[in-house]
């Protein structure tokens, strides 16, 4: 079957009809008639804006690819209510310490071998003894280890207890992998075709190019809040990589992809506009935000760093970057649809350019060069940001820092902004407190419980790398811990509302605006929806039209 599958509905337009679609996409604008028949079979052909180094691992542009390849044990729903997937049960013990999960039975890998709780119990071991980093560090600190009970139950238990551990395994860091495949292939198959039970497996990648996925005709185990059972409805999925958001774009309405990914916020409502089907997930945990660096350089005056924050106007820049569509983020520490959010710390720092003025004069910055900067000792205050182009930050997200870089010149700091490539940025580069000023990124979460991996304390015995402020402070990670242990929503949300607080009050990091997973798909392509974890793509139920 051909991949454009618009191509036969528009041959019967006329010739004016043509003309008059012209410039956009003809078969977007005219669309499909609403009892059209379902398509069986066909390729989705999708373009993604960046290449992972592997299909499995602990970045979130990893997770949207291995999720279709790999089952979890359990999914979240629209409700952010945990719901069976691999697992159909789970019970939490009385003490909290253990977690028991009970397996679907007769589910297998696409290697033949079942997915037993034997193949549970081992990819868990396998997570924290380095095999997803990621993984590893949600699980640090709580997890002891994963015992099989019998074929079909296994169980969890924990150092301490861990009240969202069942929200967090939601995740697509936490996909299941056949313990023989991780055992007997070598680390380099692994990486290119991991062996899970999914909807799809790995037929071929071709680096630098596209991933090619195709159907797994015996599946058996979708999520509970899928659409439908049995194997997915198309053939395969071609997983394209095409970095420049305008070419993406272009491919959607060339009817050369059916679904693209990180829509470009100039271009959405023309794309709304044109019939394509457009969705927008803000992602949980923590938001596109500046962190500032309290072990070295200007940003170990807490005053710099307030004066930073009343420096800048960041509403109004986000909305007029973002066309509406990139929500603004006043918090530092969670994002607006997180569990546990503060709008308190959110409202902390608004634009106060007198009150910045004020703070900069008394941390001794008086002074004033020739191009305006504020100096001290001879000095400019020059502070240095660096950010993965193209990777953490996309160009929405640059043009986002440019805004910033000009809106603090006002009061007197000069901005270098750094675009480091994703090989760089992945590789560790400016990563150390003396490499740079301030970090730009996000972290995807269920939950608050994130706070603990930005902001535990780093130790000697137990270095937190993800600490980006490089600030140890026992008052703030005993909030998060004490939330991480308390079964009462109400009451654990209280304790992370303290911590958000705690990194609003001193000014450790401000928010930007949060992250999103943005879709745009062909009006051919039906039942394209976001899963609810980190708002990766899922096509298990997606379908073509005629």
């Amino acid at each position: 079957m051909p991949r454009k599958l618009r191509v036969a509905p528009l041959v019967a337009l006329t010739a004016a009809a043509a003309l008059t679609l012209a410039g956009c996409s003809a078969g977007a604008s005219a669309g499909p008639a609403s009892d059209a028949p379902r398509v069986e079979g066909g390729t989705i052909v999708y373009g993604h804006q960046q290449e992972p180094a592997c299909v499995f691992g602990g970045w979130i542009e990893q997770a949207y690819l291995s999720t279709q390849v790999l089952d979890s044990l359990v999914s979240l729903d629209e409700n952010a209510q945990v719901v069976p997937w691999l697992a159909e049960s789970w019970e939490e013990s009385d003490d909290q310490l253990t977690w028991t999960f009970h397996l679907k039975p007769g589910v297998t890998f696409t290697d033949g071998t079942p997915v037993d709780a034997e193949a549970i119990a081992y990819n868990f071991d396998h997570w924290v003894g380095g095999g997803n980093s990621t993984a590893k560090v949600w699980l640090q600190g709580y997890y002891q280890s994963a015992e099989a009970i019998d074929a079909t139950t296994v169980a969890i238990h924990l150092q301490k207890p861990y009240a969202l551990l069942a929200e967090t395994l939601t995740q697509g860091y936490f996909g299941i992998q056949s313990e023989q495949a991780l055992k007997t292939r070598s680390d380099e198959d692994n990486c290119n075709s991991p062996i899970g039970s999914g909807a799809f497996v790995v037929k071929q990648w071709n680096r630098g190019q596209d991933i090619v996925l195709t159907r797994n005709d015996d599946y058996t185990s979708p999520p509970a809040n899928a659409k439908h059972t049995g194997p997915a409805y198309v053939d395969e999925i071609d997983w394209k990589f095409v970095p420049d958001p305008t070419t993406r774009v272009a491919s959607l309405r060339a009817d050369e992809t059916n679904v693209i990914y990180d829509v470009p916020a100039i271009e959405w409502s023309n794309l709304e506009g044109q019939g394509y089907q457009l969705e927008k997930y803000v992602t949980h945990g923590r938001p596109q935000q500046l962190t500032f660096n309290t072990a070295e350089g200007p940003f170990t005056d807490e005053n710099v760093r307030k004066a930073f924050a009343y420096s800048l106007d960041r509403e109004p820049l986000v909305e007029t970057i973002g066309h509406g569509v990139i929500p603004y983020e006043g918090n530092g520490g969670v994002s607006q649809t997180t569990p546990g959010y503060s709008q308190e710390a959110a409202d902390t720092y608004s634009f106060d350019a007198d009150k910045a003025n004020e703070l900069l004069d008394a941390a001794g910055w008086t002074g004033r060069d020739a191009d305006g900067y504020r100096t001290k000792d001879g000095q400019t205050l020059e502070v240095v940001l660096p950010y993965g182009a193209g990777s953490i930050i996309n160009a929405d997200g640059a043009s986002i820092l440019q805004g910033v870089q000009e809106q603090v010149k006002a009061t007197g700091f000069k901005v270098k902004l750094i675009p480091v490539p994703q090989s760089e940025f992945f590789a560790g580069a400016y990563s150390k407190p003396s490499e740079k000023d301030i970090s730009a990124g996000y972290w995807t979460s269920v939950g608050s419980g994130i706070l603990l991996i930005n902001w535990g304390q780093s130790t000697p015995d137990l270095p937190n790398y993800n600490n980006a402020a490089f600030y140890n402070s026992p008052e703030l990670e005993n909030y998060i811990l004490q939330a991480n242990s308390t079964a009462d929503p109400d009451a654990r949300n209280a304790l992370y509302a303290e911590a958000q607080q705690y990194i609003a009050d001193h000014a450790l990091a401000i928010g930007l605006y949060d992250r999103l997973s943005t879709l745009a798909v062909s009006p051919y392509l039906k039942d394209v929806w976001q899963e609810n974890a980190q708002g990766g793509p899922v096509f298990y139920d997606a379908y073509f039209v005629q």
